[in-house]
């Protein structure tokens, strides 16, 4: 209910920009092309976590992404969904389209957007599900691009994790390792689809793609790629391919 009442909220209430506070709409033109307007990059946490696939990301977590990321998740500023998905879009771009000669996919079924799913108790404290929901985003911006994609949310926490925030790289691999898992009818979906590139909002050690990765592949399916709206500023630092 709450993100319910905060996005009606957001469409009669004029507000300031989300990203730097300035100006009367959720995302001024400046701060939305700090989100969309650079070109997408491959991205590499250190150390990379085993079985981490290759990551691209739209842009560096700093200043008004940050921000923007934030509203979107914690305050339920639920009209940054569109930028966010069509940033997220761009990196998912940028990861190369199957079916042009990357993985030899020849359409068989859309790409499928596969989000890194959050703790129940998460999303209910925020009133909705923010990777979720970027990822529709991103799939409605793919498709009107011309790329078949469709969002497939079969990915769920087996077991409760601890709240990554304090934790260093291991301690978040070790947080994370075997807790995913896929749905009962995953191996229908990855039949039907086409390749997976696992999405999230932000990428900091690359855990919890990882650990994505491993779930989708134990039940039967294939990454090719993870792509995210934003990584920390070092992964971008630490590619230089």
């Amino acid at each position: 209910m709450r993100g319910w009442w905060q996005e009606i909220a957001g469409l009669v209430l004029p507000s300031p920009c989300t990203g730097c506070g300035l100006g009367r709409s959720v995302l001024c033109e400046e701060c939305r092309a700090r989100l969309c307007g650079r070109r997408p990059r491959q991205v590499r946490p250190d150390p990379v976590p085993p079985g981490l696939p290759p990551v691209f990301a739209a842009a560096p977590y700093a200043a008004g992404v940050r921000s923007v990321l934030l509203a979107h998740k914690e305050r339920g500023a639920l009209g940054l969904a569109e930028p966010l998905g069509a940033a997220l879009a761009g990196a998912v771009q940028a990861a190369g389209i199957p079916g042009e000669g990357r993985d030899g996919w020849a359409g068989r079924g859309p790409l499928l957007l596969v989000p890194v799913p959050s703790a129940r108790r998460a999303v209910a404290g925020r009133g909705h599900d923010a990777c979720r929901r970027v990822a529709l985003a991103a799939a409605r911006a793919l498709r009107g691009a011309g790329v078949p994609a469709r969002t497939a949310a079969v990915l769920r926490l087996r077991r409760a994790v601890a709240d990554q925030a304090e934790l260093d790289a291991r301690e978040r691999w070790a947080n994370v390792a075997g807790a995913m898992g896929a749905v009962r009818d995953a191996g229908r979906v990855w039949r039907d689809g086409g390749p997976v590139v696992l999405v999230d909002d932000l990428m900091t050690t690359g855990a919890s793609l990882a650990e994505a990765a491993r779930a989708v592949g134990v039940s039967g399916g294939r990454t090719v790629a993870a792509a995210v709206v934003a990584a920390a500023p070092r992964a971008f630092e630490n590619n230089r391919n």
